[in-house]
């Protein structure tokens, strides 16, 4: 079975270009039980199915696919799993019907099932209707968000899950090792950086950074 522990904090890794950019940066992150490869959903968008493909031949570790599932659970699961994905995502805005199926596909096919609660007001609101808790709950602030004055990632909302539900917590949105100490310290399982090059504008881990120091900082950061 498939599983996190609850006890340790982990680092994801997520890529959003193309795939020469993962061919020079993956083999850039250090091995580790701790660290999750991402394809996020732009990379995803891009490089489809073969993309999730060519990063399982790179990465024997967890990867995550960032599906963002709004419909269509039991295809985008099941396509995910045959290219080697470990884990998914639906968003907390799909309907309570999608999520059900995703969670139970995800169960199937062994896999992490990630329910991103990128604009959602209330997670429990999406909670309370489901059949099975997910394995793990992403707190997100959207990347067009990471520059809007006052917008945080919504730390107040891990206790209130955390009162009712079993759960793993991410914590993702323009994560550095600053906000990724912050996320720890409010309760957090799993911390999300990207990966961005230089001139984005986006935090993460930059492409023009020694990686492999940067993402030991993570993990050293968050232990």
């Amino acid at each position: 079975m498939v599983t996190l522990n609850n006890n340790v904090r982990y680092l994801q890794i997520a890529f959003n270009y193309d795939l020469g950019l993962v061919a020079q940066v993956l083999p850039r992150i250090p091995a580790s039980e701790r660290i999750l490869i991402e394809a996020g959903t732009p990379y995803i968008k891009l490089a489809g199915m073969p993309g999730l493909r060519a990063i399982r031949q790179r990465w024997n570790g967890h990867l995550v696919a960032d599906l963002k599932v709004l419909d269509g659970a039991i295809g985008e699961v099941r396509m995910s799993y045959q290219a080697g994905a470990t884990a998914a995502t639906v968003l907390g805005s799909a309907p309570t019907e999608t999520i059900n199926l995703f969670i139970e596909h995800c169960a199937h096919y062994n896999m992490l099932s990630m329910i991103d609660m990128l604009g959602v007001d209330d997670p429990l609101d999406v909670l309370r209707p489901l059949h099975n808790a997910p394995d793990v709950i992403v707190i997100h602030r959207g990347r067009d968000e990471e520059n809007t004055r006052g917008k945080m990632i919504r730390y107040r909302q891990i206790n209130r899950i955390r009162s009712k539900y079993d759960c793993l917590i991410s914590a993702a949105g323009g994560v550095d090792l600053r906000e990724a100490r912050s996320a720890i310290f409010n309760g957090a399982n799993i911390v999300v950086a990207n990966i961005v090059r230089p001139n984005d504008g986006w935090t993460g881990i930059q492409t023009n950074e020694d990686i492999t120091a940067i993402a030991q900082q993570f993990l050293d950061t968050i232990s």
